[in-house]
């Protein structure tokens, strides 16, 4: 809105790039007589939009301390005192400006001479007199509000208070605030979940997405950036994005944590984790997770198995994670399986997710079925998983406990072992060697390692999972967003560092 000064003969305007304020009339009855006795109308009366330019006022401003003498505007010529209305070649006017300034200071400094009395002490004020300078005054009314939206130029203005008579180095001054601000900036970079706060923080990098460094975590990037054109975050970059889903899945963090963090909405946070895991799903883990050939298992067989199980295969465990809420009737499908435990003399456990994980001996993950609701046999897993149809005849797979699948990989022509088992076995006769013995250690410490590691890295897979993770979120694939999350976090293993390092 473009305010006009009200008082007679003065044109000044606000208009863009203007130094001058305009203020409304005060809302005190008495001030405000005292403003439209000065401005000398008669038969004038001000209206909400009525304003008064700040050239009117010694100082260039009003002041709130009654003791001031701008307190109520003084200053009136018949002449335009914008620096805009001005027209070349005034020196009469600039020279009454100047005087005016100076007359400001004068005033400014008395002022100033008759608080501070000798020993520092405050002059002493009638009764009800407010005490704050004329600079600024803490009057809390209406009305500061309403001066403090019209005063847009006090930074312009505050010329006229300068009244410090010591020589300022404005060279030392910037340079000063210059290296303040780079440290500022360099401090909050530091502090921020910003690609270039990652970028040289291996540390960093590891704990907030479990990868090892910077380099694979910028490769990851590589490989989705072209198809996450279609999410639509203006606040969040694409690289945010990435690492905001994989500390979702690496720290199991809220999604109300991350929109702290991230300076979003929840509704945000849910909508990047969901869209992020399904891109994943669809282009990581095909290139992450696949079974090898035997000749890549023979050829990268970790020490601790070569000499006692040169034909495995795979180590496999099956791994339960609960959920808070009973999954989406959509996985009904699954839930007559856990009736087969009817027979065992056990119950279903309908709150419940299980998994059959297949891992190779060196480490890097090559199968993860599909989450089966309910507490069903290991068995019935095993063969609705197609786990078995991966398995040659001699293949030998591992476990560290007893899985109860050893009759259905029997089937294939594989042999199921128990870490420890079958290595150096003495006869019946004689005890096992202690060299057998310590084999079988290391065989068993080393399935224990392999089948943690992947749970250790991602703490999202432990659960308890949220619900709405749990519920379908593409028909095609019939796959719910947490079965998708195994699998990313799966292949996301892969990515690091193996549990046992190629020889």
């Amino acid at each position: 809105m473009v305010h006009t000064c009200v008082v007679a003969g003065c044109r000044n305007r606000r208009t863009p790039g203007t130094s001058l304020s305009f203020y409304r009339f005060p809302r005190d009855p008495e001030r405000k007589q005292r403003w439209i006795a000065a401005v000398n109308r008669e038969g004038w009366v001000p209206n909400d939009g009525s304003r008064l330019c700040s050239t009117h006022f010694i100082s260039g401003k009003q002041v709130k301390n009654p003791r001031s003498p701008d307190y109520v505007p003084s200053v009136f010529t018949s002449a335009p005192s914008s620096p805009e209305m001005k027209e070349p070649d005034t020196p009469e006017i600039l020279d009454k400006q100047e005087a005016r300034v100076e007359a400001a200071k004068a005033l400014l400094f008395l002022q100033g001479q008759g608080r501070s009395a000798v020993g520092g002490r405050p002059e002493e004020t009638e009764p009800g007199a407010p005490v704050e300078d004329s600079a600024s005054s803490s009057l809390s009314s209406d009305e500061d509000d309403d001066d403090y939206d019209e005063a847009m130029s006090d930074s312009k203005k505050g010329k006229f208070a300068h009244t410090s008579d010591a020589a300022v180095n404005f060279d030392d001054v910037l340079r000063a605030l210059k290296k303040e601000n780079q440290t500022l900036r360099e401090s909050v970079d530091k502090m921020s979940l910003s690609e270039n706060s990652l970028r040289n923080d291996a540390e960093k990098v590891k704990f907030y997405t479990g990868l090892p460094n910077f380099f694979v975590l910028e490769t990851v990037m590589w490989l989705l950036a072209p198809h996450m054109d279609g999410m639509k975050t203006a606040k969040l970059s694409k690289f945010q994005q990435l690492l905001l889903t994989l500390m979702r899945l690496r720290l199991d963090l809220r999604n109300q944590d991350l929109a702290y963090r991230f300076g979003v909405k929840v509704g945000t946070v849910t909508r990047t984790v969901h869209q992020m895991v399904n891109i994943m799903s669809s282009t990581l883990v095909p290139t992450a997770v696949f079974w090898p050939s035997r000749a890549e298992l023979r050829k990268n067989l970790p020490a601790a198995l070569r000499a006692s199980h040169p034909d495995c295969a795979v180590i496999v465990d099956c791994f339960k994670v609960p959920f808070e809420e009973p999954v989406s009737r959509v996985n009904q499908q699954h839930q007559h399986q856990g009736a087969v435990l009817s027979s065992q003399g056990a119950g279903p456990s309908p709150n419940v997710l299980k998994y059959l994980i297949g891992v190779a001996p060196q480490g890097v993950v090559t199968f993860v079925s599909r989450g089966v609701l309910g507490n069903v046999s290991d068995k019935t897993l095993a063969e609705g998983s197609g786990f078995l149809c991966k398995l040659l005849p001699g293949d030998v797979v591992l476990a560290s406990r007893d899985l109860d699948i050893d009759d259905s990989v029997a089937a294939r022509g594989a042999l199921f072992k128990m870490a420890g088992e079958g290595a150096h076995q003495g006869s019946e006769a004689s005890p096992p060697s202690p060299d057998a013995s310590s084999e079988a250690a290391s065989v068993q410490r080393h399935v224990e390692r392999v089948i943690s590691m992947v749970m250790h890295r991602y703490a999202m897979l432990t659960g308890p999972v949220e619900s709405p993770f749990t519920a379908v979120s593409e028909r095609t694939s019939n796959l719910s967003t947490f079965d998708k999350i195994v699998q990313v976090a799966c292949a996301l293993n892969n990515l690091c560092i193996s549990a046992a390092p190629l020889e």
